[in-house]
């Protein structure tokens, strides 16, 4: 998995560390304009999280939970990836003192979207 994150971001390198706890290799890109990575892969402007990642031909955007990636890969859906718009408390990465419920989601680049888990 590539991980392309801002290189002050403490909530994405607690991603990264999430998802490698979980047994993925990541091969971190800091930089510090990630729109033209997004817009390269499709991730429409209303899903946009703080990190995009790259992984088997899928792109996931923000905190979504490694389970659910694991899924992705092992379903294969017919979606450019996962996202988790914006950052909700208690998603990976983003632990604290509650946890938001939130939707992961499924996204083509046509911009459609479709829940594909609720945490």
């Amino acid at each position: 998995m590539v991980v392309y994150k801002s290189p002050t971001c403490g909530c994405c390198a607690a991603w990264v560390d999430h998802i490698e706890a979980n047994g993925f290799r990541v091969e971190v890109r800091d930089t510090a304009n990630l729109a033209p990575i997004k817009a390269r892969h499709g991730v429409p402007g209303n899903l946009e999280s703080c990190h995009t990642a790259l992984v088997d031909g899928y792109v996931v955007e923000g905190h979504v939970p490694a389970d659910l990636i694991v899924r992705m890969l092992r379903e294969r859906p017919d979606a450019a990836g996962l996202a988790v718009p914006g950052m909700p408390m208690g998603s990976p990465g983003m632990e604290g003192p509650y946890k938001d419920r939130y939707d992961v989601l499924t996204f083509r680049r046509d911009g459609s979207t479709q829940v594909y888990a609720t945490r």
